[in-house]
């Protein structure tokens, strides 16, 4: 049955349907998002307020309505305050969308929203691998078994490159240019966005043997990374990978690994790792696809062992010693006693 005309609904299609893929670029996962928070405001429109979806108005969308379905979603959904900020930027993106096409309808809407504050959360350590824990992350596959060694190649693919986890499941035979001393990679990013970069000689060498173990050499659409039951890996599939070996690390080393880790904790690592070592923040940046700078500088939280090693450093240079041994074993060696 065709839909009334509803200037709210039709603005929102054309916004899913057509601006976001089409004009902004953005990914499927991200759309997908975008129609869940909409989809969720109907259900409280329809459920608490009594409003079906095709009575929704602008002229309904006031501040205290919005801060209502906000709240609902912290208590009656049990969201997170993020998933509730998420879903604010959602209507927000919109609201800007709408009344850039229809002032008179929209403007209030878009006023409203912008009237409502984000709520504050609690800020959550990042978690990264220290150098120590990287190296016994990738000594725990056993490389003697298909699984072992497509888990291996990977947490070590994911590590040399920075890539998200969607990222390393998209990667096909030919998005890699192996050479002699590195390889280049075509990255397939956020918003269908490509990027090129390069991974070191011991990185892209796992890789190549990799792919001719399986035979893909010439079979440049295969994907790097599959299931046991599908040609291309998804996202889920690598945080089971992460899971499956962050446990039996925390097991076999219970002085380490003392935080909550998923894949995206990986890129966190070279990102840190990449600073830690003196790489030019906009390097970084780029590295790893940002669009702004500033979500780089995130990851410039170094690490609490780089702290300690600069502190020893400073410590050792710096402040007085006990040189006792020290004069004894000089005046044994016929030192001037003022040259001490």
């Amino acid at each position: 049955m065709k839909r009334k005309k509803n200037s709210f609904l039709d603005h929102l299609e054309s916004y899913l349907s057509t601006y976001l893929p089409k004009a902004k670029g953005l990914s499927d996962a991200t759309i997908v998002s975008y129609k869940a928070t909409f989809r969720i405001l109907m259900e409280f429109m329809y459920q608490v307020k009594g409003v079906p979806a095709d009575k929704v108005s602008f002229s309904m969308l006031d501040e205290k309505l919005i801060i209502e379905f906000l709240n609902w979603l912290e208590t009656s959904r049990e969201c997170s305050i993020s998933t509730r900020n998420q879903r604010l930027s959602a209507i927000a993106a919109f609201s800007m969308y709408a009344q850039n096409r229809d002032f008179d309808a929209a403007a209030g809407f878009r006023n409203s929203v912008l009237k409502v504050p984000r709520k504050k959360t609690s800020q959550k350590r990042r978690s990264a691998f220290t150098r120590d824990e990287v190296k016994i992350l990738f000594e725990l596959p056993n490389s003697r078994t298909e699984i072992g060694l497509r888990d291996k190649t990977l947490l070590c693919f994911m590590y040399a490159s920075g890539t998200r986890a969607k990222e390393a499941c998209d990667l096909t035979v030919g998005d890699i240019h192996f050479y002699p001393d590195r390889a280049g990679i075509n990255i397939h990013g956020k918003g269908q966005k490509v990027r090129r970069i390069g991974i070191p000689l011991e990185a892209s060498s796992m890789l190549k043997k990799y792919i001719v173990h399986r035979g893909l050499t010439n079979d440049y659409g295969a994907h790097v990374f599959s299931s046991q039951t599908h040609e291309q890996m998804t996202v889920s599939c690598v945080e089971e990978i992460f899971a499956k070996y962050i446990i039996k690390a925390k097991r076999e080393h219970p002085d380490r690994f003392r935080y909550d880790y998923t894949p995206h904790s990986m890129r966190h690592t070279t990102a840190t790792h990449m600073l830690e070592a003196g790489v030019p923040l906009i390097v970084v940046k780029n590295f790893l696809g940002h669009v702004s700078l500033q979500t780089t500088q995130i990851y410039t939280e170094i690490s609490q062992d780089t702290v300690n090693r600069q502190l020893k450093s400073w410590n050792d240079k710096w402040f007085l010693k006990d040189n006792s041994s020290h004069r004894a074993a000089t005046r044994a060696s016929n030192v001037p006693a003022f040259l001490l």
